[in-house]
């Protein structure tokens, strides 16, 4: 009996290290109840003032998430090897909302709330800032300690090819359809010009355009972005639709409106391609899928790369710099 009770001690510890070591949502409830209200509120107001923060958020919690999984690490400025000088980070911005945020947290609840989960709230928050889908976020993520540039070279890329891009999701974890849906995300906000060179004047060895591209919207692409132009200028990566998260960017895609390359790749697949047409079926609205739900999926499910839980990483008392 007392081996019997020994063991039963033994699985009742173990599986009460299983749970903590889990993410949770609400598991700040008890150790910083106003965490994700504060978090909401800063990101609301940088709204405000700033008005593409929701893509920018977006696209901060998706970077964070793909290199060393979604521990905060992209934050880190430690000098010109900090990851996130990497090149395939070019453009990704947001910190200073995710410092704001930060300060308001340790004002009130000093060294509970990780950086690495303030990330995943303020992607939650921008999206439905642009009328997308409000979620529950799990949270209990620990903050990496680790930043580095060359961690950060396998990033997804516009250029890619559909099967780099298949490649490149299936090693953290993600399918097709969470290749399709994340990739939707591009639903709002703008890229520069310098990203659509290669696809508008030299797709190929002998140059030209990308005949992905819809005759009718090439001209327009290229009078934005005309040949050796200001590769700063910055464009709309979801035609007609830029500012509310929606699925016409998927609609994009299968008329030959899609802006960047990496999602005009998504209709070359068969299996991908379908995936973007199960969106748009006659009965599609009374039987599903439902993109706003199932893009949800993808995104918690992004949300859950590589974490650092339990007694793994640590809590930074400010984002950009380790303990």
């Amino acid at each position: 009996m007392k081996t019997m009770g020994f063991v039963f001690l033994l699985l009742a510890f173990f599986a009460i290290g299983v749970v903590q070591g889990q993410l949770r949502v609400g598991f700040y409830s008890n150790t910083c109840p106003d965490a994700e209200s504060i978090v909401s509120s800063v990101v609301r107001n940088a709204a405000q003032s700033i008005s593409n923060i929701p893509p920018v958020l977006l696209r901060l919690h998706f970077h964070d998430c793909f290199v060393e999984g979604c521990d905060g690490s992209i934050l880190i400025e430690n000098g010109p090897k900090a990851e996130r000088h990497a090149f395939g980070h070019q453009g990704v911005g947001g910190f200073e909302v995710i410092e704001q945020a930060k300060a308001q947290l340790e004002a009130t609840c000093p060294g509970v709330v990780s950086c690495a989960d303030i990330v995943a709230l303020a992607a939650r928050d921008a999206i439905a800032l642009a009328n997308g889908p409000s979620y529950e976020v799990p949270t209990g993520r620990r903050d990496g300690r680790v930043s580095d540039v060359s961690l950060a070279a396998n990033m997804p890329d516009v250029s890619d090819s559909i099967q780099q891009l298949k490649a490149k999701f299936l090693q953290k974890g993600l399918s097709e359809k969470d290749l399709v849906l994340l990739s939707a995300a591009h639903t709002i906000g703008t890229t520069a010009c310098f990203f659509m060179t290669k696809r508008l004047y030299k797709f190929s060895p002998a140059g030209g355009s990308d005949p992905a591209i819809s005759p009718d919207f090439l001209p327009q692409l290229q009078s934005i972005c005309p040949q050796n132009g200001d590769v700063n200028v910055r464009l709309p990566m979801d035609r007609g639709s830029e500012r509310t998260f929606d699925k016409q960017i998927l609609d994009n895609i299968r008329n030959g409106f899609a802006v960047l390359e990496s999602d005009a790749r998504l209709y070359d697949d068969e299996t991908t391609r379908m995936i973007v047409d199960s969106y748009f079926g006659i009965l599609t609205p009374i039987f599903g899928p439902s993109f706003e739900s199932d893009f949800v999926d993808s995104i918690v499910k992004m949300g859950q790369i590589g974490v650092k839980t339990g007694s793994k990483g640590e809590i930074r008392r400010v984002c950009t710099a380790f303990n």
